[in-house]
């Protein structure tokens, strides 16, 4: 056997053990992000209508301004400027409320995401160890079937130790 070529066996559980976290994400992961950037574009859209209706409303001021401009020349600058800081700040305040929403939920999508690879990673460094210790069983019952090589394993074991503890 190959160091190159891994094992049927254990490419089986490899296969397996990356259906069981494929399965899991597929189920329970993925509709989550999705429910969480669809619930995000919802928001967008309707802080997007929210500015267009700002918009509108602006427009309706300038109109309404300049009305004022041709009644009275003496008003005339002092209305374009509240009109026109006006509009600047609905617009302002619309974009730093669209772009603070979106972040809030950008940051959510994130934590979920990364909470969820974290628990797999968990799981999949949970089911290593479990095989690394079937694995390492095996392996020293093997080397271990007669009395003489465990007889010479307690012996180094029992050298190792008193080597460390001085």
């Amino acid at each position: 056997m190959s160091l190159l070529i891994p094992d049927t066996g254990l490419l089986f559980w490899m296969l397996l053990s990356f259906g069981i976290v494929f399965f899991v994400l597929a189920k329970y992961g993925f509709p989550v992000i999705v429910r969480m950037v669809e619930k995000r574009n919802k928001y967008i859209d309707e802080s997007l209508a929210k500015a267009k209706e700002a918009n509108e409303q602006l427009s309706k001021l300038k109109a309404e301004t300049e009305a004022l401009i041709a009644h009275a020349d003496k008003e005339q600058g002092r209305i374009f400027k509240e009109a026109m800081q006006e509009r600047e700040k609905i617009i302002n305040d619309a974009r730093r409320e669209a772009k603070e929403a979106a972040q809030k939920e950008l940051n959510l999508a994130k934590k979920q995401i990364q909470k969820e690879k974290d628990e797999a990673i968990r799981e999949v460094r949970r089911q290593v160890a479990v095989l690394s210790v079937d694995i390492a069983e095996k392996v020293i019952r093997k080397e271990l079937n007669t009395d003489t090589a465990q007889m010479a394993m307690i012996e180094r074991m029992i050298d190792e130790a008193t080597k460390k503890s001085s």
